[in-house]
C-alpha cells in the first residue's frame, strides 16, 4: 500500500471518528437540555399552583370579611329601627 492511501485511510478514520464523537456529545448535551426542560416545567407548575393556593385563600379570607360586614349592616338596621 502507499504512503499515500496509508494517509488517506488514516485521515478517514480520524475523521470519521470525530464525527461519531460529535454526534455522541451532541446527543447528551440535547439529552440534558430536554431534562432541564422537565424540570423546569414542573417547577413552574409547582410555583403556580401555590400562587393559586394564595389568591384562592386570599379570596377565601375577603369572602368572610365581606359576610361580617353584611352581618353588621342587617344587624345596624335592625337596630336603628330601618
Amino acid at each position: 500500500m502507499s504512503m499515500s492511501s496509508k494517509l488517506t485511510l488514516a485521515a478517514s478514520f480520524i475523521v470519521s471518528g470525530a464525527i461519531i464523537g460529535y454526534v455522541h456529545l451532541k446527543q447528551t448535551t440535547d439529552r440534558e437540555k430536554l431534562h432541564e426542560g422537565v424540570v423546569r416545567d414542573v417547577e413552574r407548575q409547582q410555583r403556580r399552583k401555590m400562587e393559586n393556593t394564595y389568591v384562592l385563600q386570599k379570596q377565601i379570607d375577603l369572602t368572610k370579611q365581606l359576610k361580617q360586614l353584611q352581618q353588621q349592616s342587617q344587624e345596624g338596621d335592625v337596630n336603628t329601627g330601618q
